[in-house]
Parts: C-alpha cells; sequence; structure tokens
C-alpha cells in the first residue's frame, strides 16, 4: 500500500453525491477546480472506484466524463442489494456511496519515480484542525 505523502484523498480534489435507480447508483464526482478535474481523469478510473467498492459486493462501473462541469458519473450496478425497496441494508438508496467514494485515496505519482501529476502540489491542504486554534499571537 502506498504511504500517505504517496497518495492524496478523493475528497481533498472534489465533491460527491449520490444515489439510486432501483439497484444500480449513480456517483457523481465534481473536481474542485480544473487542475483536480485532469488529476482525476488520470487517476479516478473505472477499475479504482470497483476496487474501493467491491466489499459491497458490486457489479460492473462506468464512468462518464462531463469535462464542461469538471465532473464524472459514475454508474455501477448491483450496488444497492436489490434496491431500496427489496434491500435490508441501511443504506438502500445508495445516498452515502458518494461520500464513503471521498475517502479513496490516489496515488500521486504515475509509476515514474518521483513524477506528480501537474497542480497538484496547489491542492495539498493544511492540516484540518488550524480552522479550530485561535491564534495565540498578539494576546
Amino acid at each position: 500500500m502506498a504511504e500517505l505523502s504517496d497518495s492524496i484523498r478523493l475528497g481533498d480534489l472534489a465533491h460527491a453525491r449520490s444515489g439510486d435507480k432501483g439497484n444500480t447508483a449513480n456517483i457523481g464526482v465534481v473536481a474542485r477546480d480544473p487542475a483536480a478535474f485532469a488529476v482525476l481523469r488520470e487517476r479516478l478510473t473505472e477499475q479504482r472506484v470497483a476496487d474501493f467498492l467491491a466489499p459491497l459486493g458490486i457489479g460492473r462501473v462506468r464512468r462518464y466524463e462531463l469535462p464542461a462541469i469538471l465532473a464524472f458519473n459514475f454508474v455501477v450496478d448491483h450496488a444497492l442489494a436489490g434496491g431500496a425497496s427489496r434491500s435490508l441494508r441501511l443504506d438502500s438508496q445508495g445516498k452515502t456511496l458518494g461520500v464513503a467514494l471521498l475517502e479513496l485515496r490516489l496515488p500521486l505519482d504515475s509509476g515514474d519515480p518521483g513524477q506528480r501529476p501537474t497542480g497538484v502540489k496547489n491542492l495539498e491542504r493544511p492540516p484540518a484542525d488550524h480552522r479550530s486554534r485561535p491564534s495565540m499571537e498578539n494576546s
């Protein structure tokens, strides 16, 4: 498994929303900016999404690009254990699949030593606790 410093969390690059159509889930992933979209176009593949969701016993995953809005739509077959009216899952409508997918870690290198995707260095966020800590300077 890649070290955390060699990967980036999908949620740091994009937003997501998901829902259902019967036993099929749609997961929309919207990049935060054009640089993030370029990274996602290369790294957020059908296979990566399928591997991440495999523990749910899913079927085929298809990816559709929507470059005009910097987004992707993933259609995931057999993702909901029968669908809303048949499934015993807590999330029978797939509403949490998008949030779960945001935890997917994407590699920063392309297989070439030292090669990082364009724009990623500007996309990495500061530690989460920086927003809640009051400044002690000039107190």
